[in-house]
């Protein structure tokens, strides 16, 4: 019994655990697309500031940026696109990983 209740206790600090790192990353990169992105992108990533109007950016949420796979969002944060600067140079790339997620998270 005492085995039964080690191994039941252990499932629950791994998944505790586990849960408290993705927590962990999904603060992370909000706090990435906070500080690089909202600026143009807004806090809501609706494109709809000053800059996102001036570049003609497009909701986040949308189906359009949506149905994008991981690689391309990850390509377009990574590489750039249009007016948008590169971040690979300035974002690890478990960084940019963190931001397509939150993109992914935006469509909630």
């Amino acid at each position: 019994m005492a085995i039964k209740k080690q191994r039941a206790l252990l499932t629950t600090v791994v998944a505790v655990i586990a849960l408290w790192g993705a927590t962990v990353s999904a603060q992370d990169a909000a706090g990435t697309y906070k500080t690089k992105c909202s600026a143009c992108h807004g806090a809501d990533g609706k494109g709809e500031t000053a800059m996102g109007k001036k570049f003609g950016l497009k909701d986040l949420a949308s189906p359009e940026v949506q149905k994008m796979s991981d690689d391309e969002l990850t390509t377009i944060i990574a590489d750039g696109k249009d007016k948008m600067p590169s971040y690979k140079k300035s974002l690890k790339p478990d960084e940019i990983k963190g931001l397509v997620a939150y993109i992914r998270s935006l469509a909630k």
